[in-house]
């Protein structure tokens, strides 16, 4: 089984589509490690702020597949098949890592780059994920997030409950 993690997003209806999406990716793939959620601004263009977290998931289908898939969740939950990149969504799910697969395969680029550029994606890996190794960079995802520098992308811990529980707690 390959290890994988995704970036889950959503700027419209934050919580109601981030929970959605956990619901979805747990049917799929069954149980789900969580990262805290967490409060960003929206980077690329005007928009409301985003919910971000990091979801480390198991999985035998095959990386084209699976992207195939997650296209297919992020459509039925309201996201334009022509959608820009930088838009705001109601969930968008990316691929950042497939166990330590590097390059590009079809549409897939892996390592995801957004994971050494942006806070809302490096800071919810770290916690989840802190001794895991960067697939080029070599570093640990905590040691890679020490050297962030995060004042220049601000980013918020939040209260979250998913299906009755608190995943994420502000701080």
């Amino acid at each position: 089984m390959a290890v994988v993690f995704l970036g889950l997003g959503s700027n419209i209806e934050r919580e109601r589509y981030i929970s959605a999406g956990l619901d979805a990716l747990e049917r799929l793939f069954g149980e789900l490690d969580l990262s805290p959620v967490y409060d960003s601004p929206a980077i690329g263009f005007d928009g409301q702020p985003f919910f971000n977290l990091v979801v480390r998931v198991r999985t035998d289908l095959p990386l084209a597949q699976l992207a195939t898939t997650l296209r297919h969740l992020e459509t039925e939950f309201g996201r334009p098949p022509n959608a820009t990149r930088y838009s705001a969504r109601q969930l968008d799910i990316d691929i950042l890592t497939y166990d330590d697969l590097v390059g590009a395969f079809g549409a897939v680029t892996l390592p995801r780059d957004e994971i050494l550029r942006h806070a809302f994606v490096l800071r919810p890996l770290a916690e989840l994920a802190p001794d895991i190794t960067h697939p080029l960079d070599g570093r640990s995802y905590a040691q890679l997030w020490r050297a962030f520098d995060s004042a220049a992308q601000p980013t918020r811990r939040v209260d979250f409950s998913w299906r009755g529980r608190l995943i994420s707690r502000a701080g």
